[in-house]
């Protein structure tokens, strides 16, 4: 994408004391910094104080990027040599993320090969708040949005749960309440894309220099939505199917939005499901009720299943705890800890693999000085 010559304050797009800090080693080189705006496999489109440019990672980032979680993503700040007549970004590193939004993905073209295994896919970078939208028609799924706050803890960002769809519900005051039961803490918001009401709420998320990604399944309104805000229909939008309320993802490709009053946000594809890639407290936040019940257990390693004095088990038969809550909450803790074991698998043979080519390239090393001193 070629350079629109528009200017683009750095406050407005996020840019902060954090990045501030970590761009100082890159200032005295003639570096620029940008924000990612749209990723296309290899290829980026990066919006910094000169405009917006097409850009692509340099040779030498290729060679020290260990895992598809090091290639930048929408909404990472990266550090660039700016070739303006070219029109071109040449990407040398990406700064610290603040936050992180991720799920596991099988690589493809374009990225470090790992042999088709399982590897962090970095959705949004440098995230303030979340929307988290659910549909109030057949999209609407408790046991899904759990999940969904869950990720979100785990990303350093702030959950927001946006109920869209209010028009469709004569029971929407049960509806929230449902949803407030199970994320204690977490703001509930009830709106209509289709009508603009309750969407003055979410200013107050959007803040000058604020970003907030939308998140959610096809069909939920995240673009309508984002298409209010703008003050246009900059985003495609369609009809989701009657029977199952299934989107036709729309979205096909993340990207970032800087609003006109403020703010910025990130349009993400629908995701019906989607898996966890690691867990840094975030389930323990989502599900802090039945954290608390597991602190009261007598033993502190209690699998809650049969052991006495498990104060999980006598919520659940007294019906404090909603047992359909807890097994998606065991659900996530199983789902969490395989993970975290195949992880460590491939840690192991991937730390194996580099220490093997170390020793081979001593041994050749030692064979070279053994030849030299036996020649002399």
């Amino acid at each position: 994408m070629s350079n629109d010559n528009s200017n683009t304050s750095m406050i407005s797009l996020g840019w902060d004391q954090h990045f501030e800090k970590h761009f100082e080693p890159y200032s005295p080189d003639g570096l620029v910094p940008g924000r990612v705006e749209a990723e296309h496999r290899n290829l980026y489109r990066v919006v910094c104080e000169c405009g917006h440019f097409s850009a692509e990672v340099s040779g030498r980032f290729i060679n020290s990027a260990v895992s598809r979680g090091d290639y930048p993503a929408v909404g990472d700040w990266v550090v660039m040599n700016l070739l303006e007549k070219e029109q071109k970004g040449i990407i040398q590193a990406v700064l610290e993320r603040k936050s992180c939004f991720s799920r596991k993905a099988v690589l493809s073209g374009g990225m470090p090969d790992t042999g088709g295994k399982t590897a962090e896919q970095v959705l949004a970078a440098n995230i303030d708040t979340v929307f988290l939208v659910s549909g109030l028609d057949n999209n609407f799924n408790i046991r899904r949005i759990e999940r969904y706050v869950t990720v979100a803890y785990n990303s350093g960002a702030t959950p927001v749960i946006i109920l869209n769809k209010a028009d469709l519900r004569d029971d929407l005051d049960e509806c929230v309440s449902e949803v407030q039961e199970i994320a204690a803490g977490v703001d509930v918001l009830a709106v209509s894309a289709a009508s603009h009401a309750g969407l003055d709420a979410l200013q107050r998320y959007l803040a000058v220099g604020k970003t907030v990604a939308f998140l959610g399944s096809s069909g939920v309104g995240k673009s309508t939505i984002i298409n209010t805000l703008l003050g246009e229909q900059r985003l495609k939008t369609r009809e989701v199917s009657g029977e199952d309320s299934r989107g036709r993802h729309t979205t096909t490709h993340r990207e970032l939005i800087v609003l006109p009053g403020g703010g910025v946000v990130i349009d993400t594809p629908g995701m019906r499901e989607i898996s966890l890639w690691d867990d840094t407290g975030g389930l323990q936040k989502a599900f802090d009720d039945i954290e608390a019940f597991a602190r009261q257990c007598r033993f502190h390693d209690c699998t809650h299943e049969s052991e006495p004095g498990c104060a999980v088990q006598a919520a659940l038969a007294d019906g404090r705890l909603d047992a359909a809550r807890f097994g998606n909450y065991v659900k996530l803790q199983k789902e969490i800890s395989a993970f975290a074991i195949r992880k460590d698998k491939q840690l192991y043979r991937q730390t194996t693999r580099e220490r093997d080519k170390k020793h081979r390239r001593y041994f050749k090393e030692m064979q070279k000085v053994n030849k030299k001193f036996r020649e002399r």
